[in-house]
């Protein structure tokens, strides 16, 4: 079974690759490629997808340099300024100079992220839909509204919900609103965080009837585990997100499996063989 890592992050405290100046608490640790690399390695990680770290907001260099180092390994999905009107551009550079496939937007839910709303998103949202990469919204579930009217006017687009929307296993007006999505055909959604959202300790059992939900309304085929490495290292370990799904939830119907931990990810991040 191909185990494809799509989420995980990269920094280096150094002051070639400066934090954004609205960085208030920058990392205290480095997160390398190359030990991102090592643990691939001790996990039988194959792939791994590079998600532009907050911390440096829209200065994507140090992953561009990582992709460029490791073009096998990796591929990368860049951050712009949504709040710009020369975003559109911005993602077409990167993706077209520097290799990265895929964008994403954190529209916060309160006042701060009513840019989501407003006319700056159709024109990045149908240059992400130009392009044909990805996009990720990491968000909670009061926006999933604003991305459906995001997603009617884009259905050509592949939309990628990150962390289950942060939608709690004891709140079900949360979870219906992530649920509601799957009537879109090119949503996807990553069922990681259940160590963020659980109550308990490992192997988070109180998450599993969330996970399955998500797994019924939107199939194997649009849903796909993460790492979220090194932002997981506050509770847990790499490989307990890795065998959380593949070794503890039970219900997977068979060859699904093998969809949620790696042939998913190859839908929207086509690795070579």
């Amino acid at each position: 079974m191909r185990i494809i890592d799509p989420h995980v992050h990269i920094w280096v405290r150094d002051p070639a690759y400066p934090w954004a100046p609205e960085t208030t608490n920058p990392p205290t640790f480095d997160a390398t490629p190359e030990m991102l690399l090592d643990l691939m390695a001790a996990n039988g990680v194959e792939r791994t997808v590079l998600v532009q770290p907050i911390q440096y907001r829209w200065d994507n260099r140090y992953v561009a340099d990582a992709l460029r180092r490791y073009r096998e390994q990796f591929m990368g999905v860049c951050r712009v300024n949504p709040e710009d009107p020369a975003a559109p551009d911005h993602l077409s550079h990167w993706v077209e100079e520097a290799g990265f496939r895929g964008v994403r937007l954190s529209p916060a839910v309160d006042a701060a992220g009513d840019w989501f709303t407003g006319p700056l998103m159709d024109p990045l949202f149908a240059r992400a839909e130009a392009l044909g990469v990805p996009m990720l919204i990491l968000t909670r579930t009061p926006r999933l509204g604003d991305l459906a009217a995001l997603l009617e006017r884009h259905p050509d687009l592949d939309v990628c919900v990150d962390h289950m929307a942060d939608a709690h296993p004891g709140a079900p007006d949360e979870v219906q609103a992530l649920l509601a999505l799957a009537r879109y055909p090119r949503v996807y959604v990553k069922i990681s965080h259940t160590w963020s959202i659980s109550q308990e300790e490992y192997p988070w059992r109180d998450t599993w009837g969330l996970v399955r939900q998500v797994y019924e309304a939107f199939g194997a085929q649009r849903i796909m585990f993460s790492t979220d490495w090194p932002v997981s290292l506050a509770r847990t370990t790499y490989d307990r997100t890795i065998r959380v799904v593949r070794d503890e939830m039970d219900y997977w119907a068979a060859g699904d499996l093998e969809w949620v931990m790696g042939r998913t990810a190859l839908r929207l991040w086509p690795f070579a063989t």
